[in-house]
């Protein structure tokens, strides 16, 4: 089974015990972030500077990515383009209970969501298998502390750990500073292609400017 990098970080930030999702307001950007990183890499959207706009309408497969593919049609009016950092921040809430929803789906999590109308879910019973989680823990491990090469998916994984600071969901028993420069390295591509690298660049710069807003108290 291949989940989404949007489903990868949720999995990372749903508390084991209570169900929460930790550290929801960066988990919201990555998980959004993650969507539209999937969309760019599939040739389904197109971010080039501060703008986002299609790019193909042919279906991926996955539904989760599919559905987002039809409201940034809707979100779009037919204009060619609009601001991905606007998409960003209208996307990061119902992404998460989107995401939230193909996990469960895919059994990967268990339960309802509870979370009122419109707002982003707070908990979970406890996941139905852990070996998924498991298995992408172990593969962050493998590059970030031994030093293995990524693949494209890994990499972009740690891109959206590291743009969103969420290096303790990924490493909870390491500090910071000892994680944080080898995400910054895979983070920064040069194992990858020219299309990729532009990809995760594209998208990181994007969720720097909304959580940079954000952070400040700015409304976009």
């Amino acid at each position: 089974m291949r989940i989404t990098l949007a489903e990868e970080i949720m999995l990372l930030s749903l508390d084991g015990a209570s169900g929460a999702v930790r550290e929801r307001q960066s988990v919201s950007w990555a998980v959004a972030g993650g969507l539209l990183l999937e969309l760019v890499l599939a040739e389904r959207v197109a971010v080039t500077g501060q703008y986002l706009a299609p790019a193909g309408t042919t279906p991926t497969g996955d539904p989760l990515l599919d559905g987002r593919v039809r409201l940034i049609e809707a979100w779009l009016r037919g204009r060619d383009k609009r601001r991905v950092t606007d998409w960003l921040t209208k996307d990061r809430t119902p992404s998460l209970g989107a995401a939230f929803d193909s996990l469960r789906g895919r059994g990967l999590v268990a339960g309802e969501q509870h979370r009122a109308p419109g707002a982003a879910p707070v908990g979970r019973r406890p996941g139905t298998d852990g070996s998924y989680e498991g298995a992408l823990r172990a593969r962050l491990a493998a590059v970030v502390l031994d030093g293995a090469e990524p693949d494209t998916r890994t990499a972009g994984l740690i891109a959206l750990i590291h743009s969103a600071r969420l290096h303790g969901l990924a490493f909870p028993d390491l500090p910071a500073r000892q994680v944080a420069p080898r995400l910054a390295e895979t983070a920064a591509g040069h194992w990858a292609s020219e299309r990729v690298r532009t990809a995760i660049r594209d998208t990181q710069a994007a969720m720097a400017a909304v959580t940079l807003v954000t952070a400040a108290g700015t409304v976009l």
